[in-house]
């Protein structure tokens, strides 16, 4: 596992500010120099983006070198994100429960934190994916809900078990 070689991955942000600034959390993992703020993407990133046709799997850490997310209003997220080809190295996230209160328990519905924090565990980055989520009251009622599913998804091999197992996970969504 990555987290073993004791190196972080890089995280980077692009921030629309569209959301509440106190209720935030990009801007908090910001203030924490937890993650850069950037204004353009840096090419070697995967894009967090919801609307990307690849998601994220163990296999993506050696192929890039660190996660960038798009922190924007999920009201808007269509608009400003577009489509799957307006940022180059783009995957989403397997099926998720957000834990943060404003979207509690809700399929996908996942802050800025929520969603790196996903990322750096299924990609094998288990403790830093922890440090992110301990700025936040809530932060481990996200794992909390997600346990089983993070650890199923970061010991699969590829798209196609990820698939299988948020099948197995929400039938009632995906079959």
């Amino acid at each position: 596992m990555n987290e073993s070689k004791g190196v972080n991955y890089e995280l980077a942000v692009l921030m629309y500010r569209q959301d509440d600034p106190s209720k935030c959390t990009a801007s908090r993992l910001v203030k924490f120099h937890l993650v850069n703020e950037v204004r353009r993407i840096p090419a070697t990133f995967i894009v967090l983006n919801p609307y990307a046709d690849k998601l994220v799997t163990y296999n993506d850490t050696s192929s890039f070198k660190g996660i960038c997310a798009i922190d924007c209003s999920w009201k808007l997220a269509s608009k400003v994100i577009q489509s799957p080809k307006k940022y180059f190295n783009s995957r989403k996230l397997p099926a998720l429960l957000a834990g943060n209160p404003t979207n509690y328990a809700k399929l996908g519905m996942l802050s800025t934190v929520e969603a790196l924090s996903a990322a750096l565990y299924i990609m094998g980055f288990k403790s830093q994916s922890k440090d992110i989520l301990n700025k936040f009251r809530w932060g481990h009622t996200f794992l909390e809900l997600n346990s089983e599913l993070l650890e199923d998804y970061s010991t699969a091999k590829g798209e196609d078990e990820i698939k299988v197992i948020e099948r197995e996970y929400f039938p009632n969504f995906f079959n």
